[in-house]
């Protein structure tokens, strides 16, 4: 019986701040900036999700180009010039994240703020006047809240629970403009919703917005350390499929479980089992 093989890939040449790059043809801009360990921002960026480009950080100059480009969906040509950190490029992320910072409560986002200093970025510029997302918290099942006051619309939840991963599609973007925000169909409650509780939304969100009940109990009390949390690995208990799963423990206390995003079972997903299944370990009685 023949086999076909498939034709191997060319590789593509380019410069990225004056270093010369060879990527597979196919790659992209922030693949090559990898190769080169030039790490570039990201937030609604996921190595297992379909960019959507909606966060504009990753943003980079191209020679010739007339505008810039996302990094992470921008596919490398063969001589193309890259500029990382130019004083275009600079700026623009300068300006993104004071119109998430002055909008969006980002406390719970290290990398938001590791990037507002990283860039020099001022929020508080647009004067306490600025129109802000702040909301209430909902509270309506026993596994995670959901705070959209946090929320910078990456879409990285959505993908999730969509195409990218789970197919389940119990929400998506509604409302536009300033209106826009995450939603359940017809809005309603999450337990009335199409939602199987996977949690996998949870495990792509970058800022906090969503966030198991564990967690949010611990940050609300003031005893979350995160700096002083251990995480053991292991094999899913519940089923045969073999899921990784990540124990993040806090004063022998499991309060987050997840799975490592390359592990070839999971992609970093679990089920509602795997995720929050997990509190018979701290029945001790």
């Amino acid at each position: 019986m023949s086999v076909l093989l498939a034709a191997p890939k060319k590789m593509i040449e380019l410069t990225v701040d004056g270093e010369v790059v060879r990527v597979f043809e196919g790659s992209t801009i922030l693949d090559a900036c990898r190769m080169l360990g030039n790490e570039q921002p990201t937030l609604c960026y996921g190595d297992t999700l379909t960019p959507v480009n909606v966060c504009r950080v990753c943003v980079v100059e191209v020679e010739g180009a007339r505008t810039l480009v996302p990094s992470c969906s921008r596919k490398v040509e063969a001589g193309m010039v890259v500029l990382t950190d130019s004083e275009r490029v600079r700026t623009s992320r300068r300006l993104v994240m004071e119109l998430l910072g002055s909008s969006v409560d980002l406390s719970t986002a290290p990398d938001a703020l590791a990037y507002i200093e990283q860039y020099d970025a001022k929020p508080d510029r647009f004067g306490p006047d600025a129109a802000t997302v702040v909301q209430d918290v909902k509270v309506d099942n026993d596994l995670y809240v959901r705070d959209y006051s946090k929320c910078i619309l990456c879409y990285k939840c959505v993908s999730a629970c969509g195409e990218d991963h789970q197919n389940t599609f119990a929400i998506a973007v509604a409302g536009r403009g300033f209106d826009a925000h995450i939603s359940t169909e017809l809005d309603v409650t999450l337990p009335e919703s199409a939602c199987v509780y996977c949690g996998n939304c949870i495990a792509v969100c970058p800022t906090g917005a969503l966030m198991s009940v564990p967690e949010y109990e611990k940050r609300q009390a003031g005893t979350w350390d995160a700096e002083n949390e251990t995480v053991v690995s292991t094999v899913c208990p519940y089923c045969g499929v073999g899921c990784n799963l990540e124990l993040h423990v806090q004063d022998n206390e499991i309060v987050n479980v997840t799975s490592p995003h390359d592990h070839d079972v999971t992609e970093g997903n679990l089920c509602i089992k795997g995720r929050f299944g997990y509190q018979y370990v701290q029945n001790r009685r």
